[in-house]
């Protein structure tokens, strides 16, 4: 009975050794700067004129995310005319999920024609500041002033495998509420994925 409790109090440590509480809805975000698969440094700071952001931490390899790559071009296609473009983010470590390399990510991006940046998280800091936990796991943030705020964070929308069968679109509907000046219904989901493969201690 005591070992029990004991290897399971052991289990719940480990699994959130990786994970910082993260932003909540209503906290302002950092900025940061990250690699793009161009080679170019990328900060959001290098797009004054944007109203917000849809920052999504996705990798290759994930079957969740190769299942939203498609939904996740549309929707930056869809959003960045209105100002609140797609930032993606890997924060995977390719020692853990080869697949998720830099060089692979370049192929990824090229392969799927990516209109987007799609940045390498190498040292896990920016996902760890948001408090990330899957791919995908999407926040968007919103300009107030100089200062960004984080609005809604978790899934893109109610079902990964099925687009068609799609009834609750997230993060369109919080931009849609947003930009009418509403407050949000929804601020926060559960994100729906592969646990982020965090470098090894």
């Amino acid at each position: 009975m005591i070992y029990s409790l004991f290897f399971s109090l052991f289990l719940l440590v480990a699994g959130t050794d990786n994970v910082q509480q993260g932003y909540k809805p209503g906290d302002q975000v950092a900025g940061f700067t990250l690699k793009n698969i161009d080679g170019k440094m990328v900060s959001l700071s290098d797009f004054p004129d944007k109203k917000g952001f849809v920052v999504i931490f996705t990798c290759n390899h994930c079957p969740f995310s190769v299942a939203y790559e498609d939904r996740i071009i549309a929707l930056d296609a869809k959003l960045k005319p209105l100002g609140y473009p797609v930032i993606a983010i890997n924060p995977n470590d390719p020692d853990v999920a080869p697949d998720d390399s830099f060089e692979k990510m370049m192929e990824r991006a090229a392969e799927k024609k990516f209109t987007f940046p799609y940045l390498y998280d190498q040292t896990q800091e920016v996902a760890r500041r948001f408090g990330a936990l899957k791919t995908p796991h999407v926040f968007l943030l919103v300009k107030q002033g100089s200062a960004l705020i984080l609005k809604y964070a978790g899934a893109i929308d109610d079902n990964t495998h099925e687009p068609e069968k799609v009834t609750r679109r997230y993060v369109e509907e919080a931009i849609a509420m947003i930009m009418d000046g509403k407050p949000l219904e929804t601020s926060s989901t559960k994100a729906i994925g592969c646990s982020i493969k965090w470098k090894k201690s």
